[in-house]
């Protein structure tokens, strides 16, 4: 596993790309969830988003442990 990432020069911590790459992909799914209505199973929205992040934060990191490894 690498720690960070080095973009011309400028040393980013690997959890703030993977980061970056979860948050892109929650825009995507709440857009896609709010589209197909299914917001409207849910109890509290706000709390749903955090876990949805947490969530897609958690393979975003561990496919980037498998492929960098």
């Amino acid at each position: 596993m690498t720690g960070e990432f080095d973009l011309h020069g400028v040393f980013v911590p690997a959890l703030l790309a993977w980061a970056a790459i979860a948050l892109l992909a929650n825009a995507l799914l709440r857009r896609l969830l709010q589209r197909l209505g299914l917001y409207r199973l849910v109890w509290h929205r706000p709390l749903f988003d955090l876990a949805l992040f947490v969530i897609l934060l958690g393979l975003v990191a561990a496919l980037g442990n498998r492929i960098l490894a």
